[in-house]
């Protein structure tokens, strides 16, 4: 008889808990939401392109919209008055990472940058990472490495060009930041290293990428282990963990070929700065590093700073190729100012030539390489366009969305720099119309020196070459499907011709 009254106070005390709380929540002004189907809520909506999956919802549902993952409210930001309200008005409350299995894992249990949840240990290392790694003095000091990897870049194209033959410039492109960011980070030159198969890079950062983007059940299904058991029968676990085990080894290598006595070395790389931290720091001293918080750093390096640059750039390149017009004035604009007697471009020329500028913005507001910037996890109740989001709600800007918004651009599926022209809108996190590198606390701290990456590798394209098209092709017959999910690349590679002309 006691077990039976203990058992339905206890019933009834869980029942009024879950009225007040509905209660509660009731008097909230929630975002408007499409329908759910029980247990995986709004997942069966979201296709291959989640980014294209949201925008469309967002036409029916709101610029605001309030999304069930599995067990998971997701509220969804498709509009740049929202995207400004997340990310400037509220950016305190709402600048902290969700902790998800992929991110912690391949964070190193939180010790980066990128995936680490708000809080003073990350300002720590927020800060230290700009005033060290990513400075603007620290970028400058790395231009002769951006140099002489696009000298090198044009070397290879050049000995295509005297045959002819078709090259895949997505590939190419795609070496060519990996060359940058590897010499930049690792200290390693990346087509000559006995440590990195380059040949395997593109396939390790697709994997890490495609692991971290993966459906984990543990995060939309955290109920009682269910969504781990499923996720480890699924091969999910061991997917995350195989990238993990495959990024430690090579990490490992690369800090273990640091510390071996008597180095050479013609630069300081960021795996240098670090370590040279660790031997100094003192027991008093408020950032503490250790191996971990290296590999943490080479995380978001290697999955942030490699593919995004060569994305823009394949994007820039197959919009032009698509647009004989576009790209002809390009090139006569880089010309006339260069002039026809360079053997080598410098970034000092690339002020010289504004409208390549105007490129690369449409191009990041049309094709950004996250269409979906990382997710935020609200600190403290906020209100968004007059929509209540409660504490602990993660948020998804989608600035591929804004970046198509009919609202914001005339004809925006249509690619066109000279809307930039006499426009003050900026990508550096101030304009929330254009978001490619986020805004706010949880601003992408590389975006100079991916900049520098993109305007220098783009202008040594466009001046030493003209493009022609493989044989029976033309222009119209360009491919523009996207593929991915954490980053959107070209579907199908851009195969071009390189011709010669300087």
């Amino acid at each position: 008889m006691e077990i039976t009254f203990l058992c339905f106070c206890l019933i009834t005390l869980v029942s009024l808990f879950f009225f007040v709380k509905k209660i509660k929540h009731f008097k909230w002004n929630l975002p408007p939401s499409p329908p759910t189907f029980p247990v995986i809520g709004n997942l069966h909506q979201i296709g291959e392109l989640p980014h294209r999956s949201l925008q469309r919802l967002a036409v029916r549902y709101g610029s605001v919209m309030l999304l069930h993952f599995g067990f998971v409210p997701v509220t969804v930001i498709s509009s740049r008055e929202g995207a400004e309200e997340v990310l400037r008005t509220h950016d305190l409350d709402c600048c902290s990472r969700p902790k998800l299995v992929g991110t912690r894992l391949l964070s190193r249990d939180f010790k980066d940058i990128g995936f680490t949840p708000y809080g003073e240990e990350w300002k720590g290392r927020r800060k230290f990472a700009v005033r060290e790694l990513f400075c603007l003095k620290k970028v400058q000091s790395f231009r002769y490495i951006r140099e002489e990897e696009c000298n090198f870049l044009v070397k290879q194209l050049s000995e295509s060009a005297v045959d002819g033959s078709v090259v895949d410039l997505s590939k190419t492109l795609f070496w060519l930041t990996a060359s940058i960011l590897f010499k930049v980070a690792l200290g390693q030159n990346f087509h000559e290293s006995e440590i990195i198969d380059k040949d395997k890079i593109e396939e390790l950062v697709f994997e890490a990428e495609t692991a971290l983007a993966s459906f984990t059940c543990s995060d939309f299904f955290p109920v009682a282990g269910l969504g781990w058991l499923v996720d480890w029968f699924s091969g999910q676990h061991k997917r995350l963990n195989d990238v993990f085990l495959k990024l430690d080894a090579l990490f490992q290598h690369v800090i273990d070929d640091h510390l071996k006595p008597g180095r050479s070395k013609d630069h300081e790389d960021i795996i240098d700065s670090m370590l040279h931290v660790i031997h100094t720091q003192g027991k008093d001293d408020s950032l503490k590093l250790t191996i971990d918080h290296i590999k943490g750093f080479l995380a978001n390096i290697f999955l942030a700073g490699i593919d995004t640059g060569a994305i823009t750039m394949i994007w820039a390149m197959t919009e032009l190729v698509r647009n004989p017009r576009l790209l002809k004035k390009v090139q006569d604009a880089i010309r006339d100012q260069l002039g026809n007697n360079k053997d080598t471009i410098t970034e000092e020329d690339v002020d010289k030539v504004p409208y390549l500028k105007l490129v690369i913005k449409e191009t990041f507001r049309l094709h950004p390489a996250a269409p979906l910037i990382l997710p935020r996890e609200t600190m403290a109740h906020i209100k968004v366009q007059g929509y209540d989001i409660p504490p602990k709600r993660r948020i998804l800007v989608n600035v591929g969305a804004i970046g198509r918004d009919p609202k914001l651009w005339k004809n925006p599926e249509e690619f066109n720099p000279e809307r930039f022209m006499d426009n003050s809108v900026d990508y550096r996190g101030q304009h929330y119309e254009l978001l490619p590198f986020g805004s706010g606390r949880r601003i992408c701290p590389g975006m100079p020196m991916g900049i520098a990456t993109v305007e220098l590798g783009l202008l040594n394209l466009l001046y030493f070459f003209d493009w022609k098209l493989p044989d029976g092709m033309t222009h119209k017959d360009i491919n523009i499907e996207e593929a991915g999910t954490l980053t959107i690349v070209k579907k199908v590679p851009l195969e071009l011709v390189p011709v010669r002309v300087r």
